[in-house]
C-alpha cells in the first residue's frame, strides 16, 4: 500500500502541491487528472522521491520512504515509474535500456535479463526494435520502450505520467491493459 500524507511541495514562493492525502491498495488504479501546471507530474516525482516534498509524508508497506525507514533503491524496486519524457540512455540500444535495471540493480546475468526484455519489447511489439538507438524511433515508439523499462522490475506498483500521451489511439488499450 502507498499511503500520502499532508504532502506538500513549493518551488520558493509557488504551492504546487498542498496538503495531498492519497491511500492506494495494492491492486486499485488510480487516475489523477487535472489541468496543465496543477501539480500532477510534480505529485508523481514527489512519491518516486525525484522531487523532495516540502513536508507530509509518503509510506509504502507502513515504512517512511520520507522519513527513510526504506531505502530509495528498495523503493524503485518496487514502485516503477514511467515518465512523460521517456528518458532513455540515448547511447544505449532499446535491448540495452531495457535490461539495465535488472542487470545493475537485482545483479541478474545478461542471458535472463535479455530473455525478459525480449518477452517485454514482444508485449509492446517493439522486438524487431531491440538493437536500435532511441534516436530512431518516434515519440510512440519511445513511450513503449519506456514502458517495457519499467515493467522489467515486476514492480508492484507503476506511477505513470501521461504513459499513452505519445501513442497511436490504436494502442492505447493494449498498453494500457498490460500495465
Amino acid at each position: 500500500m502507498i499511503k500520502i500524507s499532508n504532502l506538500q511541495k513549493r518551488f520558493d514562493d509557488l504551492e504546487v502541491l498542498r496538503d495531498v492525502n492519497i491511500d492506494v491498495a495494492e491492486g486499485e488504479v488510480v487516475c489523477i487528472i487535472g489541468p496543465s501546471g496543477s501539480g500532477k507530474s510534480t505529485l508523481l516525482r514527489c512519491i518516486n522521491q525525484l522531487e523532495t516534498p516540502t513536508a507530509g509524508e509518503i509510506q509504502y508497506d507502513g515504512k517512511s520512504i520520507t522519513g527513510g525507514e526504506m531505502k530509495l533503491r528498495d523503493f524503485r524496486e518496487e514502485v516503477g515509474m514511467v515518465f512523460q519524457r521517456f528518458n532513455l540512455f540515448p547511447m544505449k540500444t532499446v535491448l540495452e535500456n531495457v535490461m539495465l535495471a535488472p542487470v545493475l540493480t537485482k545483479k541478474k546475468n545478461r542471458t535472463e535479463a535479455k530473455e525478459k526484455a525480449m518477452e517485454l519489447l514482444g508485449k509492446v511489439n517493439m522486438a524487431d526494435k531491440a538493437n536500435n538507438r532511441p534516436s530512431t524511433l518516434s515519440g510512440g515508439q519511445q513511450q513503449r520502450i519506456a514502458i517495457a523499462r519499467a515493467l522489467i522490475l515486476n514492480p508492484e506498483y507503476i506511477v505513470c505520467d501521461e504513459p499513452v500521451s505519445a501513442l497511436d489511439v490504436s494502442v492505447h488499450a493494449q498498453i494500457l491493459n498490460l500495465l
